[in-house]
């Protein structure tokens, strides 16, 4: 297998089991100049699992700026360089998109090494629609900034993927069945191609209980795939965004009761205001 010089590989590892890894990934890790990896300890004893011995430099999120341009340095000098994240697939939900940008913007050739990958490994067994899916990453922290976050995408049809710490799992569950809803069918991956894998699945408020009373369940990081809104949750939405505006018409201007209900509900402002000088017009005229 031969070699082009000034190379950025974007490789992808294991994210539990180390025989998942590719001969490919195997090959290249062990013949670059450099391996920068998300935590140099987790990526050592991949290494030292498959006796490679290449050098190693820690990028990570509070280094990316200073390691981006050690790294496009290197490249300029012709070496090869290998960009690891702590498991799966760089760059998805992990550091690298500076660098892999920066890299095509100077010229250097960027090449992936594909692999495991967290999101789509429990996609294909969580027995959820698999055609159009949407991966979303990490929510926010506090629950007030998750709820809106979730907000944007509660009317979303296609499968919705999160990934989460287990440590905040429970309040991000429940936070998913005030916005999403009770009934909506969800599942939980956590330990992917580990010993302990473990899927469970059933609506949203079934899973926040078994989180609750199974403290393992809360170990690790999950990923949670949520199953997209079907249009019955539409109607119902829309009808009780409706509803609010109605009220908030009674005592506000239609430009604060449309804002007002976009906030409350999480509808569209520009669609809550048009229905609002629709109704508007239509008490005027006498309509029925």
């Amino acid at each position: 297998m031969s070699y082009e010089s000034g190379v950025l590989y974007v490789v992808a590892t294991p994210i539990g089991n180390l025989e998942d890894i590719t001969d490919r990934a195997r090959r290249v890790l062990a013949q670059v100049d450099l391996i920068a990896a998300e935590d140099t300890r987790h990526t050592r004893r991949l290494l030292t699992h498959l006796g490679i011995t290449s050098k190693l430099r820690s990028y990570h999120d509070h280094n990316e700026a200073q390691m981006a341009e050690r790294v496009l340095a290197s490249l300029a000098r012709g070496e090869n360089i290998a960009l690891v994240s702590d498991a799966g697939t760089p760059l998805i939900s992990d550091p690298g998109f500076l660098l892999v940008g920066a890299a095509r913007q100077r010229g250097f050739r960027v090449v992936p090494v594909p692999g495991a990958n967290a999101a789509i490994c429990a996609l294909s067994a969580s027995g959820l629609p698999c055609d159009r899916f949407l991966f979303l990453g990490f929510p926010p922290r506090t629950s007030a900034k998750r709820r809106d976050w979730l907000t944007q995408v509660s009317m979303e049809s296609a499968t919705l993927i999160f990934y989460e710490s287990g440590n905040r799992a429970v309040s991000t569950v429940a936070d998913m069945v005030s916005i999403f809803g009770a009934s909506r069918h969800a599942v939980l991956a956590r330990e992917l191609t580990k010993r302990f894998e473990t899927f469970l699945d059933g609506t949203l408020d079934s899973l926040v209980e078994r989180l609750r009373h199974d403290p393992e369940q809360q170990l690790g990081e999950l990923v949670i795939l949520v199953e997209g809104s079907r249009r019955s949750d539409l109607v119902a939405r829309e009808a009780e965004e409706e509803r609010v505006l109605a009220i908030l018409i009674e005592a506000l201007t239609l430009k604060q009761a449309a804002t007002l209900a976009a906030r409350i509900t999480g509808g569209k402002r520009n669609r809550l205001y048009e229905l609002a000088l629709r109704r508007r017009k239509k008490g005027e005229s006498g309509g029925d």
